[in-house]
């Protein structure tokens, strides 16, 4: 069942009357936003769509949670401006609301900061049906508890997101691409973890298994040239592709859509640090999982195969101490991997959803 909603009013009486309710936008990411068997209906948000407030002299925009990202950053380009953690699946629908409760951020976020670094302001229907208010419109506000960045990750389980604020960067001037061919896993790592440490400001740093390191480059065109070349000589490997134009802009487009993932895979999202990359790329290749390594290998995207099963994986993750988020699929498994919250996360829970409105993870 599916309750279809086009206010803020309507949201907080749902949760307060109905049954209990677990908020869908796009449905882009739907191991999250899929009930689970039982007494969960589904909140269809995705009718509270707008842009409330722009302001592009103080960089800073208020949009309702089911607004489409493609949408925000159409009005941003207007004056030159853009989300630089390049939120994921926005050709496919991303939702503002859907990508602060997954927490995803994209290749961009290398050099910016992910989503939490960039929501200013939240305003939430928490499990009572009450309307919560957590931080501003404004960069400059630091008052009380930091509910924006509670509310990242929380996979529609506190409380259902209904509008939010944003601060925005300038978008680069011109970009380009550079793809290197290291042969193996232990020589892009350390390329990565060289370039990740130089003097070179880099926009995005990704690695795709076993060898090939993608870089991009951001700002003034002039200088591009002359980065473009610096950046080689680094890495220090022969003839580096270099891609530009359009060929550039469908490089970071096909990685922040997920355009390399299998069908019938499941997509899981993944911490990590450039150290557990090695162990955990050999459990990956044994159960024929695909995956890409971004943000300078802090982050793996991994593309799991229908069999062997998910537990496979939980226990690949555990036992290297990471966590994972499983994004598409079956809504049987959300989280993988390493415990996390514990009591504080409980104690959170408790006091924005006293009665259990929505379902665990």
């Amino acid at each position: 069942m599916t309750l279809l909603l086009d206010s803020i009013e309507a949201v907080a009486e749902a949760v307060r009357e109905g049954p209990r309710v677990l908020p869908v936008g796009a449905g882009t990411k739907p191991a999250l936003s899929s009930p689970p068997a039982g007494d969960v209906v589904a909140l269809d948000v995705s009718g509270l769509r707008g842009i409330v407030e722009y302001d592009p002299a103080e960089l800073t925009f208020t949009a309702l949670a089911g607004t489409p990202v493609a949408e925000i950053e159409g009005a941003l380009a207007q004056h030159g401006q853009h989300l630089p953690f390049d939120p994921p699946l926005r050709a496919a629908g991303a939702t503002l609301g859907g990508v602060v409760a997954s927490g995803t951020s994209g290749p961009g976020a290398f050099r910016h900061g992910g989503v939490r670094d960039f929501v200013i302001g939240v305003r939430f229907v928490e499990g009572t049906g009450r309307l919560v208010t957590g931080g501003g419109k404004v960069v400059k506000n630091a008052a009380g508890f930091d509910l924006p960045k509670l509310m990242v990750g929380s996979m529609g389980r506190l409380g259902v997101l209904v509008q939010l604020s944003f601060k925005v960067f300038p978008r680069p001037r011109a970009t380009t691409t550079l793809a290197f061919e290291l042969g193996s896993l232990e020589a892009a790592l350390e390329t990565v973890a060289r370039l990740g440490h130089g003097p070179l400001e880099l926009d995005a740093l990704d690695l795709e298994p076993p060898g090939r390191v993608v870089v991009r480059l951001g700002g003034d065109p002039g200088a591009l040239g002359a980065r473009a070349e610096r950046l080689a000589g680094l890495v220090g490997a022969a003839g580096p592709e270099r891609l530009d134009g359009d060929r550039d802009a469908a490089t970071w487009q096909a990685a922040t859509e997920l355009a390399w993932v299998p069908d019938g895979c499941r997509v899981v999202r993944a911490g990590l640090t450039p150290r557990s990359v090695p162990a955990l790329d050999a459990a990956l290749r044994a159960a024929g999982a695909r995956t890409r390594y971004s943000l300078g290998a802090n982050a793996a995207w991994i593309a799991w195969p229908d069999d062997p099963p998910l537990a496979r994986l939980d226990a690949a993750l555990a036992g290297l101490g990471l966590a994972g988020m499983v994004l598409t699929g079956p809504p049987d498994r959300q989280l993988l991997g390493a415990p996390r919250g514990g009591a504080f996360a409980a104690r959170i829970r408790g006091a924005l959803d006293p009665d259990a409105r929505f379902p665990e993870a």
